[in-house]
């Protein structure tokens, strides 16, 4: 295995490049697919190769209930510095779980509470809250999807602009944006290092929702100018895996994204422009954090299999 065993853990520093330029070169839509796809797989990575440095870690502690043929020098060898980074693995892994863990907890309540609160009103896919608060979000799940906007929301807009929030909230929902939103928001638990590309798609699943809502009210910058509206009253969304109106953004870039062209709508970047060079150098790491954890998860399994008497 050797130090092969730690790229994955390293390599999520490839995509930052991409995760920066894909705001503003490529299209909503195929920058928040390209860059969900590249965390989840260099999540799912990092975390196997974590693993199995844990497993050497754990086998050499006193009274741990795996095989004693574990702990050989033969299984240690396999990772370099077994002694430190084995054992420092334990604590990180579960430092990786708690964190996503709590996050799908957060999730599912705030979404099961929204649907309690909508409980008494008609079943119909818009929901409207005679609240003080002004906000709107995508309430995906349940019996239907649902948009959920408050009347103090609703009082500060035109009726072309609420068209637009409506439109924007049903795009929310059609591309099932929560979805991606949730994976990265994991995969920057299991990794730091993903950060950068869950702030990325955070930016663009709204921006994405934004081009659908502009192409639907038939105006780009009725769109902008009811995403400013919202955004200087609006609070956002009650959890970050929920998509908002006016959440998050910047909704400056947002505004002004809209009051240019449309963009253009390409499958992958050329390779001679500086945006093809960070995707292909994101997917080139993408692939070694996969060949890379595939190799190591092999050959510690033919290494353990070896060690542990019949």
């Amino acid at each position: 295995m050797g130090v092969f065993v730690f790229l994955p853990l390293v390599l999520p520093l490839t995509a930052w490049p991409i995760a920066r330029l894909a705001e503003q070169h490529l299209h909503p839509r195929t920058a928040t697919r390209l860059l969900t796809g590249v965390a989840a797989v260099m999540a799912m990575c990092s975390t196997v190769c974590l693993g199995l440095v844990m497993v050497v870690g754990t086998a050499q502690l006193p009274g741990n209930p795996l095989p004693d043929g574990w702990s050989d020098p033969e299984v240690r060898a396999a990772v370099p510095y077994d002694e430190v980074v084995g054992k420092a693995a334990i604590p990180a892994l579960c430092a990786v779980v708690a964190a996503c863990g709590r996050t799908l907890w957060r999730h599912c309540r705030v979404r099961r509470r929204a649907h309690r609160a909508l409980a008494g009103l008609p079943g119909t896919g818009v929901a409207v809250l005679p609240d003080a608060v002004p906000y709107a979000y995508a309430l995906p799940g349940g019996r239907r999807d649902r948009v959920v906007v408050t009347t103090a929301l609703l009082d500060h807009l035109r009726p072309a602009e609420r068209r637009a929030l409506f439109a924007h909230e049903r795009a929310h929902l059609a591309a099932r944006h929560h979805r991606f939103l949730l994976t990265v928001q994991l995969a920057a638990r299991a990794n730091p290092f993903l950060r950068p590309l869950r702030t990325a798609v955070s930016y663009t699943a709204e921006r994405w929702a934004d081009e659908t809502a502009a192409q639907a009210v038939g105006s780009r910058r009725t769109v902008a100018r009811a995403i400013g509206k919202a955004a200087l009253v609006s609070r956002g969304t009650p959890v970050a895996t929920l998509a908002g109106f006016a959440a998050p953004g910047p909704v400056p870039r947002r505004v002004a994204a809209l009051l240019g062209p449309a963009p253009a709508v390409r499958r992958w970047p050329s390779l001679f422009t500086s945006v093809g060079l960070a995707a292909w150098c994101a997917a080139a790491g993408t692939a070694v954090s996969a060949m890379s954890s595939a190799n190591a998860a092999v050959t510690m399994v033919l290494i353990l299999q070896a060690a542990t008497p019949l």
